[in-house]
C-alpha cells in the first residue's frame, strides 16, 4: 500500500514537472508574440529608411563642402558644412572649384555642375541637366526618357543626389554639396595661417618659436571648439565627483541610524531607511527636472541630482555593511576604555572602509557617464554640447567626436577608479 503510494506521489511529482516545463516555453512564446505585434515589428521594415541610416553614417567620418550661388545677383560663397566659420575668403575655392564668369565644380567620375544664368549638371551615363532659375520656377529640362529615382524634380525645386554629391536648385539659389572624408578644419580653420601645413613643417615653426601661436590657433578653433570642449568634460567629471562623494559623506552618518546594532530604536531606523528608499526610488533625471526647476540650470543643479539618489543608495548598503560588522573589534577597543566615537573610528570604521571606498569609486565610475546625459537635461558638460549637436542635425561628425571623447572619459575614468581602488583597499604592495 506504502509502494502505491509513493508511486502515486511520485508520479504526481513529475507530472507537475512537466506541466512547468511546458508552461515555461509557452508563456515566453506568449510574451515574445505579445511584443511582435503591440511594438509594431512587421511595420519597422516600413518606417526603416536605409538611405537616410547610409546617409547619417557617412555623416560621421566625413564633411560637406557647399558650393552655393545666389540666382539674383549670380554671387557665389564657398564654405566648409556651411557655416561662416568655415567660409573660404572671397576669390579662393579648394582646388576643384574654378571661379570666374561662370563656376565649374568638378566633383570627380565625370560629374560637373556650372553655375551661370543657366545651371547645368553633367551627369556620366545619364546625360546633361539644365535648369534656368528664376520667377517662373526652376524650369529644369532633364534627359528623355523616365526620370530615375535619384531626382526629385517639381516646378519650384529641383535635386539630384548621385554618388559623386548632391546638386539641390530652386529659384533663389544653387547649392553643390560635395562630400570629403575626414574631419575638415579639425585642426585650424581656413583663417589660420597654418592651415593646410603638414606636422614637419608645424614642428619646424614650432622649434622656431611659433609654438604658442600654433597651440592658440588649435585650442581656439572656431568650428571644433576645442578648449570649449575639454573644459565641458572637466565639468561632467566635476558634476560627478561632486555628487558621489558629497553622498558618500552624507550617507555615512544616516547609515548608522538605520543600522540595528547602532540604532536600538524601529522608529529611528525606519524613518531612516524610508528616507533611502524615497532618494533613491527617485531617479536621477526626475531629481534633475525638480530641481532644475527650483535652482535653475547648470552643473550645481546636476551634482544634486547625483547627490540625492546616490545618498539612497549609499545609505542602504553603508547601513547593511554596519549591520555585518565583527562586534568582537569593538569590544577589544571598548576593553582599553575608548570612548564612543573612538569605537567608531578605530572599531568601525576600518572594517567598512573597503566597502565604502568599493562602491563610492564605482558609483564615480557610473557617474560620469550618468552626468553626460544629466547635463544635457541641466545645460552643463559635455552632455550639452552634444545635445546641441544632435538637435541642429547639421554636423553629424561633430556629434561622433564628442561620443569618442566621452567613451575615453569613461575609460579614463574606469581604469583610474580601478587602480585607486586596488591602491587604497589592498595596499601598494599588490
Amino acid at each position: 500500500m506504502t509502494a502505491m503510494v509513493l508511486h502515486g506521489q511520485a508520479n504526481a511529482m513529475f507530472a507537475r514537472k512537466r506541466l512547468a516545463a511546458l508552461a515555461v516555453p509557452v508563456l515566453l512564446l506568449t510574451y515574445f508574440s505579445y511584443v511582435f505585434f503591440a511594438f509594431d515589428i512587421p511595420g519597422l521594415s516600413e518606417r526603416v529608411s536605409v538611405e537616410n541610416a547610409r546617409t547619417l553614417v557617412s555623416d560621421t567620418y566625413s564633411y560637406k563642402t557647399h558650393v552655393t550661388q545666389d540666382n539674383r545677383s549670380g554671387a557665389v560663397e564657398i564654405a566648409i558644412e556651411g557655416e561662416r566659420k568655415g567660409a573660404y575668403a572671397e576669390g579662393t575655392a579648394p582646388e576643384w572649384v574654378t571661379l570666374g564668369e561662370r563656376t565649374v565644380i568638378d566633383l570627380g567620375r565625370g560629374h560637373v555642375v556650372t553655375f551661370g544664368d543657366q545651371v547645368t549638371y553633367e551627369v556620366p551615363g545619364y546625360g546633361v541637366i539644365r535648369t534656368e532659375p528664376g520667377r517662373s520656377g526652376v524650369n529644369a529640362v532633364l534627359p528623355e526618357g523616365e526620370v530615375p529615382d535619384w531626382i526629385s524634380a517639381s516646378r519650384n525645386r529641383l535635386m539630384v543626389t548621385t554618388n559623386a554629391g548632391r546638386v539641390t536648385i530652386t529659384r533663389n539659389r544653387s547649392e553643390v554639396f560635395r562630400y570629403s572624408f575626414g574631419w575638415e578644419l579639425f585642426f585650424f580653420t581656413l583663417d589660420s595661417p597654418y592651415y593646410g601645413m603638414g606636422p614637419g613643417e608645424l614642428v619646424a615653426r614650432a622649434a622656431a618659436g611659433e609654438a604658442g601661436a600654433i597651440w592658440g590657433d588649435f585650442w581656439g578653433n572656431k568650428m571644433w571648439r576645442h578648449g570649449e570642449v575639454a573644459w565641458a568634460l572637466v565639468e561632467t567629471v566635476l558634476m560627478a565627483f561632486l555628487g558621489t562623494f558629497g553622498a558618500a559623506m552624507i550617507a555615512l552618518p544616516l547609515g548608522f541610524l538605520a543600522a540595528k546594532n547602532f540604532a536600538p530604536l524601529g522608529a529611528l531606523r525606519f524613518v531612516a531607511r524610508r528616507l533611502f528608499d524615497f532618494l533613491r526610488g527617485v531617479d536621477g533625471l526626475i531629481w534633475t527636472i525638480v530641481l532644475s526647476r527650483a535652482f535653475g540650470p547648470g552643473p550645481l543643479t546636476g551634482s544634486l541630482a547625483i547627490l540625492l539618489t546616490d545618498t539612497g543608495s549609499f545609505g542602504k548598503m553603508f547601513s547593511e555593511a554596519l549591520e555585518n560588522i565583527d562586534g568582537k573589534e569593538i569590544e577589544g577597543i571598548a576593553s582599553t576604555g575608548a570612548k564612543p566615537l573612538q569605537r567608531y573610528r578605530f572599531g568601525v570604521i576600518p572594517q567598512i572602509t573597503p566597502v565604502l571606498l568599493s562602491q563610492i569609486l564605482y558609483y564615480l565610475e557610473s557617474n560620469t557617464r550618468s552626468a553626460t546625459i544629466i547635463g544635457a537635461i541641466t545645460g552643463g558638460g559635455i552632455g550639452l554640447l552634444l545635445t546641441q549637436a544632435i538637435i541642429t542635425q547639421k554636423d553629424w561628425e561633430e556629434v561622433s567626436y564628442f561620443i569618442v571623447l566621452i567613451i575615453l572619459m569613461v575609460m579614463l575614468m574606469d581604469t583610474f577608479s580601478g587602480w585607486l581602488r586596488r591602491k587604497l583597499i589592498k595596499g601598494s604592495g599588490t
